[in-house]
């Protein structure tokens, strides 16, 4: 697939397909999309993405059938590839790096659309952003981790930034969180992980220290193993700033990244110009528009931390 056929939107694995009735072109015929996500089907937060991103299409004038998951199907990753020819969807909605980069080889005609993936343009998803003064990557939000771990823990020295060795952004995030490093009294730690093993075995090989805190970086790694994240954050006393509310609701201290939720439903509103005709490749790169910081107060208090007044006023959410 060439790299321009790609519709983006910044910001995952079952895939949902269902039929949409589109009126602008062909109205006899069935259009149909795929939705592909990291989480588990029965994920809540994968289900609140699924749920806008339909609430949205059937806003639009093309609107889906009155049963429009009646065809719905899970499969794992192992058998998209091989499934995606015989859907022939219209449009793929896909979320995360790791679920767009083997679409490369599963499609060479169909539209995608994906969210959450913070560098198109590095993960080689995109020749450029095509629109000027646009932001391609979340760096400046890489740098911004670094400033909540220190406010909400002001004695940590050291910080493990745990990272899937995989994704091109890994680079560039590490790179933005250390030309801060220096103004906080940090050092930092790189830590590629490629699954729970490792995850396990380098928290536990870093707690050994004292005054260390971890960032936690966005991937479908991470995800997966939210929950072992906050037991091992929990278990070591360790402060934790994760990429995504829905960590901080299981458990996790503090969160700071794009809603989700608003790029799904954005998402909806690309669908719809793809269906009525519009091609990918002139469609630009979208930024996120709305982040969110939410804090744990239980999870504070845990750890013997006193969460700064000011900090708490900043928060869009405080989970108590």
């Amino acid at each position: 697939m060439r790299r321009r056929e790609f519709v983006t939107l910044l910001g995952g694995a079952a895939a949902v397909a269902w039929p949409l009735a589109a009126r602008a072109q062909q109205p006899e015929r069935m259009r149909r999309i795929v939705i592909l996500h990291t989480p588990a089907a029965d994920d809540p937060e994968g289900q609140a993405r699924n749920t806008v991103l339909l609430h949205g299409l059937t806003q639009l004038p093309q609107r889906p059938d009155r049963n429009p998951l009646g065809g719905r199907r899970c499969r794992p990753h192992s058998q998209i590839r091989s499934e995606l020819v015989a859907l022939a969807p219209d449009v793929i909605v896909a979320t995360g790096s790791a679920t767009v980069g083997p679409l490369l080889q599963a499609t060479h005609t169909a539209p995608i659309v994906f969210v959450s993936v913070p560098d198109p343009v590095g993960a080689g998803f995109v020749d450029s952003l095509a629109r000027p003064g646009g932001n391609a990557t979340e760096y400046g939000i890489s740098a911004k981790w670094l400033e909540l771990l220190k406010e909400i823990a002001p004695g940590v020295r050291r910080v493990a930034v745990i990272r899937d060795p995989a994704l091109a952004v890994g680079a560039g995030q590490f790179g933005a969180m250390q030309s801060v490093a220096p103004s906080f009294g940090v050092e930092l730690n790189p830590v590629n992980v490629r699954d729970a093993g490792e995850i396990e075995r380098a928290i536990a090989a870093f707690a050994r220290g004292s005054n260390g805190g971890l960032i936690v970086t966005g991937s479908a790694l991470a995800t997966v193993n939210r929950n072992l994240l906050i037991t091992l954050a929990a278990r070591h006393k360790l402060p934790a700033v994760y990429f995504a509310r829905n960590i901080v609701a299981d458990g996790g201290l503090i969160s700071y990244g794009p809603d989700t939720l608003d790029q799904f439903r954005r998402a909806a509103g690309y669908v719809d110009r793809i269906l009525k005709g519009e091609k990918p490749a002139d469609l630009p790169v979208q930024a996120p528009t709305k982040y969110e910081l939410v804090i744990n107060l239980k999870t504070a208090k845990a750890l013997g931390l006193e969460v700064p007044p000011a900090l708490l006023a900043r928060a869009d959410e405080v989970i108590e």
